[in-house]
């Protein structure tokens, strides 16, 4: 597995260079805003018209990490569904397909703003889950210690060489940890942006995705606020 390790709020985690989270200790892996059925849904409201390809790409990138990692549980992070239009939408095949991943293990579905209603898959469902000394929601909460969340789409935006390199990334400081989103379609929010400054008042480091999660620091103007 391409992860970068770290320590967070007493625990070892690795983030992974696919945007998933890999905690060892409890065979736990956590992803984050898969927003399957993005493509349908904004076919369905008259946008852009998406190759049809998301879900089954999405799919096929978290059956990786759960047959690299074998983990005893799973944990989407919310807006697992574009809307609760889309998760009823998908097709037989992608079930099928949800319903493989699912067997022999433990899942938990954490509800979004875009799929607030229960679906009807296998796992639990439910506002925040917690396990030791870490709490995973969609949203971060105000004043949260040990707090893994999504919601943002985080992305750090580098000059490398003379040319400018743009990746989803993890952010995180010493209380609150913010996932990537993990979906195929999904956009990204500037690392730079004043939320994170209020969110990651510092000192912090951003986690890139990509082929090998690298660690670097936050931008100061995001440590600081």
């Amino acid at each position: 597995m391409n992860g970068h390790a770290f320590e967070f709020a007493g625990t070892r985690l690795v983030a992974q260079g696919s945007g998933a989270l890999w905690w060892p200790e409890q065979r736990l892996l956590c992803v984050s805003d898969l927003h399957l059925g993005k493509s349908e849904r904004m076919a369905r409201r008259g946008g852009a018209m998406l190759p049809p390809y998301e879900v089954r790409d999405t799919l096929a990138r978290l059956e990786r990490d759960i047959e690299a990692a074998d983990p005893a549980r799973v944990v989407c992070l919310g807006d697992s569904f574009d809307d609760v239009a889309a998760a009823g939408a998908l097709e037989d095949a992608a079930l099928d397909w949800i319903a493989r991943l699912q067997a022999g293990r433990n899942w938990v579905w954490i509800v979004g703003n875009h799929d607030p209603a229960p679906v009807a898959l296998g796992g639990a469902l439910v506002e925040t889950y917690e396990d030791g000394p870490l709490t995973f929601r969609h949203i971060a909460a105000p004043a949260a210690q040990g707090e893994v969340s999504g919601h943002y789409h985080p992305k750090a935006a580098l000059s490398l060489r003379g040319r400018q390199v743009t990746r989803r990334c993890f952010l995180h400081d010493a209380s609150r940890l913010i996932m990537p989103a993990y979906g195929t379609y999904t956009g990204g929010l500037r690392w730079t942006d004043p939320v994170f400054g209020e969110l990651l008042p510092g000192p912090g480091r951003a986690i890139l995705t990509g082929q090998r999660a690298h660690a670097v620091p936050l931008p100061r103007s995001v440590a600081t606020g």
